[in-house]
């Protein structure tokens, strides 16, 4: 098996188990149904992505191998990000959007230099996995699409918190970037 194979292949289960076991009760869902569509566009994304990384549609010639390299890299990276951020929230993560009873801002950790590290780690893996296969179209055939059901999301859950936590996370809103730190 190649280090990209058992790479994903964990990366693929830590989703699931994350799916599985870090989800709220139907009535705390406020989700508007974004994690459904976010799992439709990946595994779309990533099935054309795969299809034009075999056709070699897109490849990219020069240096492919380091290429590959770099793109397994910000899959590892991306994993550790997402994982720090999971870990820093603890009880108050899941993967629908939902605010828990009694639920804290919290300030620390990825946390204090922007609001949604966990999309952030999500996005750096999924540009490692276009890049991964050293193909251009497949970058973009992930990056575009994922992004931007991720943008909404992000949305659909930074309302939910202003509306739950009130002034306390629109002052965070104002301290913090949502996804890239000092920009964005």
């Amino acid at each position: 098996m190649s280090p990209l194979t058992i790479v994903s292949v964990c990366w693929l289960l830590s989703e699931i188990m994350l799916s599985r076991f870090l989800r709220s009760t139907k009535e705390e869902n406020k989700d508007q149904k974004s994690l459904k569509y976010l799992w439709i566009t990946i595994i779309i994304a990533i099935t054309a992505a795969v299809y034009l990384g075999i056709k070699k549609i897109g490849f990219i010639s020069y240096v492919p191998h380091l290429i590959k390299d770099i793109g397994l890299t910000l899959i590892i990276i991306g994993l550790i990000i997402r994982w720090m951020a999971i870990l820093t929230l603890k009880k108050y993560f899941t993967v629908n959007v939902a605010v828990s009873q009694g639920q804290k801002i919290i300030i620390s950790g990825l946390y204090r230099y922007i609001r949604h590290p966990a999309y952030l780690g999500s996005l750096l893996s999924f540009l490692g996995l276009g890049l991964a296969f050293s193909n251009w179209l497949s970058v973009l055939i992930i990056i575009l699409p994922v992004s931007a059901v991720f943008l909404k999301r992000i949305k659909i859950e930074e309302q939910v918190l202003v509306d739950s936590l009130g002034q306390e996370y629109e002052q965070y809103i104002k301290h913090t970037k949502r996804i890239i730190p000092g920009i964005y």
